[in-house]
């Protein structure tokens, strides 16, 4: 059955944010140093933009992993955020067809590119769940989820843009406080339209997506 045939409700959205604050409760100082060191490393990268493509990939799926963990409650160690690398080729490919697409959708009119932007949103948290799942079917699997989902997404991520102000303050400071608050956020999102749950799933289920999450 494919994500669109089985439909889950999503959890309000203050839900979501306010159940966010509660799982990086105690663990804000690991989550803020990945965000740091994520950011130097990225910076890095950027004085070569080939190196910077090279790292986009392995680094997204590693956040991912390093989120969904935070979101399900679960042990989690600045060390997962480099834990895409593990599959190397595999983010870094899915990362280019995914920029490839935006690219496209935004060459053709802005509007299209968010739209393909929003429904590719999901693909490396389905990787960080499945690492074995193929680029194309992780990519497929993400526009399926978001179907009907795009505007909670696009609402959602509103519900931060007076956070991102308020960070502008503190000669941006706050987006090394704000960035996890966000992606615990869409994660719990990702848990609440693939599996109906905010933080994690039960039973046999559950016990499946712990097996694929990167240890």
């Amino acid at each position: 059955m494919s994500y669109s045939e089985e439909r889950h409700v999503v959890i309000p959205q203050g839900e979501l944010m306010d159940e966010a604050k509660n799982s990086l409760t105690g663990i804000w100082g690991t989550a803020v140093t990945a965000t740091i060191i994520v950011v130097v490393v990225s910076a890095i990268g950027n004085f070569v933009p080939a190196i910077s493509v090279i790292l986009a990939g392995p680094l997204g799926l590693g956040l991912a992993i390093f989120h969904l963990k935070i979101a399900r409650e679960q042990e989690v160690e600045i060390g997962n955020v480099f834990d895409g690398f593990k599959w190397f080729g595999k983010a870094l490919g899915t990362y280019v067809l995914k920029m490839v697409a935006i690219i496209l959708g935004v060459i053709l009119l802005i509007v299209p590119g968010i739209i393909i932007a929003i429904g590719l949103s999901q693909t490396f948290f389905i990787m960080a769940d499945d690492p074995e799942i193929g680029i194309i079917d992780a990519l497929k699997d993400s526009w399926e989820l978001m179907d009907g989902h795009k505007f909670d997404y696009f609402i959602l991520w509103l519900r931060f843009i007076g956070w991102m102000l308020l960070c502008i303050f503190t000669l941006g400071v706050g987006f090394f406080f704000l960035n996890p608050y966000m992606q615990v956020t869409f994660a719990k999102f990702y848990n609440s339209i693939r599996y109906g749950d905010h933080r994690a799933t039960d039973g046999e289920e559950d016990d499946e997506i712990r097996r694929h999450l990167v240890d």
